[in-house]
This record gives structure tokens, sequence and C-alpha cells, in this order.
């Protein structure tokens, strides 16, 4: 028996494993920032970062050694254990959904049967660190900033697990493998669930921009109401994990958005070969929209994001389940809507 097949082997292959995650979702996030802005500023027909490295490549890195070695200023009367756990809590939610995204048809950490539980349960559970960040800053406008960020994340989250109970109804299955095989119909890209469930791709993607607080949507971190909303009281470190953590979770919804209505790492095109670098290009282009959304369109006041969350989405979303319920009972259009009746 090789030492791979013993307990301590089976250990250490789960660290690096998980480490290897860590590290790619960890280097994609200094170069989703440094997109960000650079397609933020090429809108603005400005250059955007372009000193540090070539092309301005390593002004993330500049930015994160700047804010680690920066003093961290704790309010006075702040709850101290709280206001240090918070941003450590939103970070490690964010990372930890990771463990179920599966990369390629073999390349995931835990190939578990209730993947999509898995990442609702550690989602929903990101909107405590925004609590107890504003409730431990012992100031009114973070306390603010964080009530509005929880009623933002619950609303929409409401919406993001009606959607995809649609696609767990056409698919039979919570794993996000089954989800992307049965997507595989030899079609290429006509084969993908954006098609047949084409009405709540456009709900999934404005849910996710509210969900992760992110433009137009980003009324929990108003600066012109809110000064920065429930992060105002945080400096260095602490900030960062919180940033960072807001940057991991909208790379994962661009995950969700590849894995759950554009096949994953399946080939757009019959024939071309299938790999994790569909995955990765797939969830780059998620977070390009994401970036162009931000530099496109103003922001919303609350009382529209509350009554487009509550008053159009839920209603729609809601109806679509009955719909594909519908659809998938009698394999209306020979299973289009029902994959697991012809295999998938």
């Amino acid at each position: 028996m090789g030492f791979f097949e013993t307990n301590a082997g089976i250990a250490v292959l789960m660290v690096a494993q998980s480490l290897l995650v860590i590290a790619f979702v960890m280097i994609s996030l200094l170069f989703l920032v440094y997109g960000d802005r650079k397609i933020w500023a090429a809108v603005q027909m400005r250059r955007g970062p372009n000193v540090v490295g070539p092309f301005g490549l390593l002004q993330s890195v500049a930015d994160a050694l700047k804010y680690v070695v920066k003093e961290i200023v704790v309010p006075a009367g702040a709850d101290r254990p709280v206001f240090f756990l918070a941003p450590m809590l939103s970070f490690v939610l964010a990372v930890l959904a990771w463990a179920v995204v599966p990369f390629n048809d073999t390349w995931v950490l835990s190939n578990i049967n209730v993947a999509i539980l898995f990442v609702f349960a550690v989602s929903s559970l990101e909107v405590y660190g925004v609590i107890m960040g504003g409730w431990a800053s012992n100031s009114k406008y973070p306390f603010l900033g964080s009530l509005r960020s929880a009623a933002q994340m619950i609303s929409y989250e409401v919406s993001l697990g009606l959607i995809i109970i649609g696609i767990i109804i056409s698919t039979g299955s919570m794993n996000f493998g089954a989800i992307v095989a049965a997507q595989d119909t030899g079609y290429g890209m006509l084969g993908w669930y954006w098609l047949p469930h084409l009405p709540m791709v456009f709900l999934f993607f404005i849910s996710a921009l509210a969900e992760t607080n992110r433009p137009p949507f980003d009324l929990p971190e108003a600066e012109s109401e809110l000064v920065a909303g429930f992060m105002v009281e945080y400096s260095s470190t602490p900030y960062l994990l919180f940033m960072a953590g807001e940057y991991i979770a909208i790379f994962l919804m661009c995950a969700l958005m590849s894995l759950l209505f554009f096949g994953g790492w399946l080939s757009p095109i019959p024939g071309l070969p299938d790999g994790a670098l569909w995955m990765v290009a797939k969830m780059a282009f998620f977070f390009f929209l994401f970036a162009m959304v931000k530099a496109i369109v103003p922001r919303y006041r609350y009382d529209q994001l509350m009554r487009i969350g509550w008053k159009v989405f839920l209603p729609m979303s809601l109806a679509w389940v009955v719909i594909i319920a519908f659809l998938a009972k009698f394999e209306v259009a020979g299973g289009f809507w029902a994959r697991w009746t012809i295999g998938g």
C-alpha cells in the first residue's frame, strides 16, 4: 500500500488540493481587481493602473501590501473580538464555498450530491460577517450600512434559490457535475441551460449583482449616503479581508453562472475538446460583464432595489419554477426541460 493510500497520505493530498484551490482564487483575485479598474478606466477614457509593474499588473499586489503594513485603528468603544472576527468570517466563508465548485469533470475538492445546498448555506452565513462588522464598530453609519446589506442579501437570495430550483428540476440532481453533464447534448452551446431557462439567466445575473453588493446595487457602501457602509470604521488588513471576501463572492457567482447555465467546462463548439480552460474563460467573461455594469449603470435608490427584488423577481422566479415543473413532468419538446429523462 502506497503512502497516499494511508490516512496520513490522504490528509496530505487533501491539504495540497485545498491550498491549490485557495492559490487559484487568491491569484485570480489580484487580476480581478486589476481588470475591474482597467475596464472602468477604459469606459471613462482614462488609463487606470499603469505604473507598478508591466502595464500596471502589480498594482493590486502593491495595494495589498499597503493595506497589510498600515496601522490597524480600532474605534473607541468597539467590541474588539467581534470587530476582528467579522472580516475573518466574511473572508473564510467566501473561500469555503469553492470546496464544491468543479473546474473539470474530476477537478473538485468535494464532489458531494448536495453541492448547491452547500454553496447556499455558506453564502447565507456571509451576511453575519456584515452585520457583526457594522454592529461591533459602535457607530450609527456602519450599523445602518450593515442593516441595508442584510436586507438586500436576504431578499435576493430568495430569487437566486428559486431560479436554481428550476435547474434542479430539469437535471434531477444538486450535484454540479450532473448539472454540467445534463448540458452535454452534443449540440455545443445550443444544448446548454441558457436556452431552456433563458429568462432566468438575466434574473440570476441581476440578483447576483445585488447579492454581492455590486453596482448598481452597492447601497450598503453608498459613499454619498453612508460614507462607506459597514466597513467605514475598518482599516488595514481587516478592511482588506472584507474587500477580498466581496470579490471572491463575485467570482463565485461567475462560476455558478458558468456551471448552471453555460455548460461549465464544456466546449461551446462541438468537436473542440472540453476542459478547465473553458470554465475559467467563461468565469472571466462574466466578471467582465460585472465590471461593465459597474461602469455604465447608475446606482438605484434603496426602495427601487427592494421593490425589484420582492415585487418583480420573486413572483417571476416562483412562476418559472411552476412552469418548469409542468414542462419537465410532461416532457414537453422531447424532454427539452427534463434532461434526467434523456440520460442527463
